[in-house]
């Protein structure tokens, strides 16, 4: 078998402060179903962290936060709309 370990995605130096992401490896090559599976977790985390802002410009009351608050919700519908199209990719559906 193997070794596992991770691989890192944007690591452009000490200074660089671009986020430095990990991936999941199976012999130093990055796995399909660990890499959905990560990708998933951060659009529902996405999907979660819109709605949020919406409820807290909702709670404002004025027209500007108002309409702030429905833009954050559409938002939300399009993480989840992408967490579902990236779902039937991974299973290999295209239609």
């Amino acid at each position: 078998m193997g070794a596992t370990g991770m691989v890192s995605l944007h690591d452009h130096g000490k200074n660089s402060e671009a986020p430095v992401t990990s991936i999941p490896t199976f012999g130093g090559i990055p796995t399909r179903g660990e890499t959905y599976a990560k990708l998933n977790h951060h659009l529902i985390e996405c999907q979660e962290l819109a709605a949020i802002m919406s409820h807290l410009h909702n709670t404002e009351g004025n027209a500007k936060d108002l309409l702030l608050a429905r833009s954050w919700l559409a938002v939300s519908t399009n993480f989840k709309q992408i967490q579902k199209t990236l779902t039937k990719l991974a299973m290999g559906n295209l239609q």
